[in-house]
């Protein structure tokens, strides 16, 4: 098995990307991957050291993941060409595709077929449907978060309720889906909205404090995460590269690097399954 370089020191911090100390070459010759950080960086880790181990076996090249800062800072990486193929969320998937003409969503999970963000509250409150929340501490996930900012603002909006307005202050911004949870059970917001796969996958694993905080809404469905890949991989690393990629991504049946994904298989995806979080975000002005 090729030996993987997985990236994990900054060099531009400034950008938002972290690159390691690896040769120029080595960089430039690799396939290089990322992934919003939409969980804790521990969990990030191991989740991508055993991506670029099975890919750079498939694929037959050096694959290094780039970690990055935020959501934002992912979709620059891939929009400058610092990343090949990245794992988004579904507007994120969206403006990285609108920034690289030509690149493609290639694969996806089932549930991203339906997914949905889940609003939880504190327990301390007396929440039991979306119209409770006026007058409370909301906490969204990161700003480009498609389930736990975007879809939720447009449900709340669809609701009659202003996230701008309606809350006790300014929306919380926490970064990530785990942090969402834990300010609520935290009590430093009462409620907040984040992803459905993040929060069964908090309450399976026994971290979620149940006599604090519950969940009291389901959105509808929508389409959500997405690898996405740019069209300029042919080429770098050859005629075909794209299908090889996407082939070894869908072939994927590791279990514990599926189980690391909240999945059980990648399934074909395609650009214009994601025409709705286009629309909405247009409609909320997140895209212009």
């Amino acid at each position: 098995m090729k030996k993987v370089l997985v990236i994990f020191i900054s060099l531009l911090l400034t950008s938002g990307v972290f690159f390691s100390c690896s040769s120029d070459d080595e960089i430039k010759d690799s396939f290089v991957i990322a992934g919003i950080p939409d969980q804790k960086v521990s969990d990030l880790t191991r989740r991508y050291s055993g991506l670029t181990d099975y890919l750079s076996e498939e694929l037959g090249v050096v694959v290094q993941y780039l970690p990055t800062t935020d959501y934002s800072a992912t979709v620059t990486a891939f929009a400058r060409g610092d990343v090949h193929m990245a794992w988004f969320g579904g507007l994120t998937g969206v403006q990285a595709r609108l920034a690289v003409p030509g690149s493609r969503a290639i694969a996806q999970r089932q549930r991203d077929t339906q997914f949905h963000t889940v609003f939880i509250s504190n327990k301390n409150v007396d929440v039991s449907a979306l119209q409770d929340l006026k007058g409370l501490r909301f906490a969204f996930g990161s700003e480009s978060s498609t389930s736990g900012h975007l879809m939720p603002r447009h449900f709340l909006y669809e609701n009659g309720i202003d996230p701008d307005s309606d809350f006790d202050g300014p929306p919380i911004y926490s970064g990530s889906h785990d942090q969402t949870w834990l300010l609520v059970q935290g009590g430093a917001a009462d409620a907040g909205a984040l992803s459905e796969a993040v929060w069964q996958k908090a309450l399976s694993s026994g971290k979620v404090d149940e006599s604090q905080i519950g969940l009291f809404y389901v959105t509808p469905p929508y389409f959500d995460y997405n690898w996405t890949i740019r069209p300029d991989v042919e080429e770098k690393f050859g005629d075909g590269f794209m299908d090889l990629a996407t082939d070894a991504i869908l072939r994927m049946d590791e279990t514990d690097l599926l189980e690391l994904f909240s999945a059980e298989k990648f399934i074909a995806s395609e650009n214009g399954n994601y025409a709705e979080i286009e629309n909405v975000a247009r409609a909320l002005g997140i895209l212009k």
